[in-house]
């Protein structure tokens, strides 16, 4: 672990959720200033975030990302009911927790599902007229926004079917370099040490055996399509996807799909960067994701 994760970890607080031990980060706090809530994608976790972490602090003084149940420094319960719901819900606990009641949302990867989960619950909340978590704004970095246009990478479809149990027990530091390296852009490569931080994270506690389950997310964002798109396309808050599109999961076809979809489509795209854009072109995402209009 390099002194940089290990000084993130030693920064983090904790709290329960169904039981379970939670890690999160925290700046600031209720009433400091608006509100971020960063949500981590898969494998990873709020690690993600760090080169993006400070640059953030000049819009949004109070910012909170929590590793999800399953993922990075939190507990890995086996058996656990894995699902994008139970994910959302603990981010409302957590932020209830702390007294927040707004925020802006800024999500990559698995957690623009978890974000869309969010903003179905605001609208329906609104619909209603019940009180609850308030979405201000939401900034989606790559991801499964539309099943259709997701692009799954050959480890995650045999993961996630049938071999998975057997298939992470063979899988090596070594090919998870190659796996993620090849979902960065073409000229921005992560570095060894880089790496091996990732891949510390995704091991902790046992986490590499989670993977089959967790990749069942693939298979709830066809379930509930109507439900999270419906979400994406019909709600009034504003939202803004910053997209690297060398990534070959959810790059171009995202775009393209986004753009077609949603009403107004506001887009950043960010040439030559990837999967990745809060570490391949952190700049960049604190510039979007501070940008006019959010």
């Amino acid at each position: 672990m390099s002194a940089a994760l290990d000084a993130w970890r030693a920064a983090g607080e904790a709290f329960d959720h169904r039981g379970h031990r939670i890690f999160y980060r925290r700046q600031g706090g209720a009433g400091g200033g608006p509100c971020l809530l960063l949500i981590h994608g898969f494998p990873t976790a709020s690690w993600d975030w760090h080169r993006v972490w400070d640059g953030l602090a000049a819009r949004f003084p109070t910012r909170v990302a929590a590793d999800m149940i399953g993922f990075g420094f939190s507990a890995k319960p086996r058996p656990y009911p894995y699902a994008v719901a139970d994910q959302a819900d603990l981010h409302e606990a957590l932020l209830e927790r702390l007294g927040i009641g707004r925020v802006h949302v800024l999500a990559h990867d698995y957690g623009d599902t978890v974000a869309q989960e969010l903003l179905a619950r605001h609208e329906e909340r609104r619909a209603q007229g019940q009180g609850g978590l308030e979405l201000e704004s939401v900034c989606f970095l790559n991801g499964g926004l539309f099943p259709e246009a997701h692009r799954a990478t050959r480890a995650q479809r045999l993961m996630a079917g049938p071999l998975g149990p057997l298939l992470v027990r063979a899988f090596t530091r070594r090919a998870f370099g190659r796996a993620l390296g090849a979902i960065f852009g073409p000229h921005i490569r992560p570095t060894e040490a880089e790496l091996d931080d990732l891949w510390e994270i995704v091991t902790a506690g046992g986490g590499l055996r989670l993977a089959p389950q967790l990749l069942g997310y693939i298979e709830e964002r066809r379930r509930h399509r109507e439900r999270w798109v419906g979400a994406l396309l019909r709600t009034a808050v504003p939202r803004r996807l910053v997209v690297g599109p060398e990534d070959p999961v959810s790059g171009v076809s995202l775009i393209e799909r986004y753009r077609e979809l949603v009403p107004g489509a506001d887009v950043v795209e960010l040439p030559g960067i990837g999967h990745y854009p809060q570490l391949e072109a952190p700049s960049a995402v604190v510039t979007a994701a501070t940008g006019k209009g959010l």
